[in-house]
């Protein structure tokens, strides 16, 4: 069984893709609710509840669990992998990944391991942008990773405070579409007009409205949406450590949240519009 674990529901659409590649296995979802959202929270507070909800997890089966949500990625999952389960009960036989490795893997064609310059890489004297909460975004964990791998390359950040709450109260597309454009308005103000060449979607409802960001960067951008960034990676290490999946999995999908099952399951409708309903967990 596979755990994927996010605060809110934008986790998935990643789950969801992640379901279409691994149709036999079994997958449990499990959305914070009660604490949500996680930006406004100090950081112990964001590591705290990622852990009680991996534990969660790892207690309902699962032996692998992602955490498809950037800022508790970018908080809460270093110190989960260094600090908290290599003391657990659950450590040699369990683990933890987050969505912020693959994406930087994608952004810089550099494995997540290679934490120095490479050839060619080293030489990139591209622009990359990142588009994110603010959270994910003062976190600063993109350029950082980025950093490490292409020290030549420019990585702007522009925070869109508004367009993950817009899509998850299902505002017009118009409205969507301001709040996009602003977004990258405000990204190319730090560029002197200049587009990116690469353009990361970090938060995990954007992808909704990719075809939004599409629309106003030029062709030549690549957009970098997480829910297929993060499942070709995820099959790549699944290819390696197939001792996560269980030879009797049967396809199963659990949602699960700490909220309200009944509003959840509507709003989720927005991410995934035949999503199966959530109970409590």
């Amino acid at each position: 069984m596979i755990g994927v674990f996010d605060s809110g529901l934008g986790g998935l659409t990643v789950l969801r893709v992640l379901t279409q590649r691994f149709k036999a296995a079994d997958f449990v979802y499990l959305a914070d609710h009660a604490h949500v959202p996680y930006g406004n929270r100090p950081s112990d507070a964001i590591v705290g509840y990622t852990r009680d909800c991996v534990e969660d997890l790892f207690a309902r089966g699962a032996k692998l669990v992602l955490l498809g949500c950037n800022t508790a990625t970018a908080v809460a999952l270093r110190r989960l992998q260094q600090e908290w389960l290599p003391r657990s009960p659950w450590a040699g036989t369990h683990n933890v990944l987050g969505i912020v490795a693959p994406t930087v893997e994608a952004a810089t064609q550099t494995p997540w391991a290679v934490t120095s310059p490479q050839y060619p890489q080293k030489y990139n004297t591209d622009t990359i942008g990142v588009f994110g909460t603010t959270r994910t975004v003062t976190a600063g964990v993109y350029p950082e990773e980025i950093g490490k791998r292409c020290p030549k390359v420019t990585v702007v950040q522009q925070i869109c405070s508004e367009l993950a709450g817009a899509i998850e109260e299902k505002q017009p597309e118009a409205h969507l579409e301001e709040l996009v454009r602003a977004g990258i308005t405000g990204l190319l103000d730090q560029t002197d007009g200049v587009p990116p060449h690469r353009a990361i979607l970090g938060c995990t409802h954007f992808p909704l409205v990719e075809h939004l960001f599409r629309k106003h960067l030029p062709p030549f951008t690549r957009i970098l949406s997480q829910p297929e960034v993060v499942s070709d990676s995820f099959e790549d290490y699944l290819a390696r450590r197939s001792h996560y999946l269980n030879g009797d999995e049967s396809g199963s999908l659990t949602l699960l949240t700490t909220g309200d099952p009944v509003e959840v399951s509507e709003k989720a409708r927005v991410f995934w519009p035949n999503v199966p309903a959530f109970a409590r967990a």
